[in-house]
């Protein structure tokens, strides 16, 4: 199914991964549409007959280099967007789960521009979805990072 005016809303997970010792979050910059030069959280579309882990895993993996294990569901977001007709032009419903890094250097490839290790201060400045910042504001006030 086609990603711009799909048929129907498309599935996606992202991944919060953090370092606790740091108390920074990954962040990449998207480097397509839709949200193009947003800071985002690393993810993707799920393939069929693939896992949502497996999901996660793979798109972290393709975007940053970094392997990761899977942790619990943190929030789901559905991002939609329009054209200047009111026409459905972007629909994803997207599933986000803490990660826990496992290993490698950050790399921005794929979907990505940049790739960056934030703290919550530095992340104000940075252009990303208000439903972003909300998932990881949301996980931050529950574990304290």
């Amino acid at each position: 199914m086609q990603r711009e005016y799909p048929s129907a809303p498309l599935l996606g997970v992202s991944a919060l991964i953090w370092r606790p010792q740091t108390a920074q979050v990954l962040l990449i910059q998207r480097a397509r549409e839709p949200n193009k030069g947003l800071w985002a959280l690393p993810g993707g579309l799920v393939e069929v007959g693939e896992t949502l882990a497996a999901a996660v895993v793979r798109e972290v993996f393709e975007e940053t280099g970094l392997s990761v294990q899977v942790g619990p569901f943190v929030a789901a977001f559905e991002p939609i967007l329009t054209d200047e007709q009111g026409r459905v032009r972007y629909h994803f419903v997207v599933l986000d789960y803490l990660a826990y890094y496992q290993g490698g250097e950050p790399v921005a490839a794929d979907d990505a521009a940049a790739i960056g290790w934030f703290s919550l201060d530095e992340m104000a400045g940075l252009p990303m979805l208000a439903d972003t910042r909300q998932v990881i504001a949301q996980h931050s006030a529950l574990t304290a990072i």
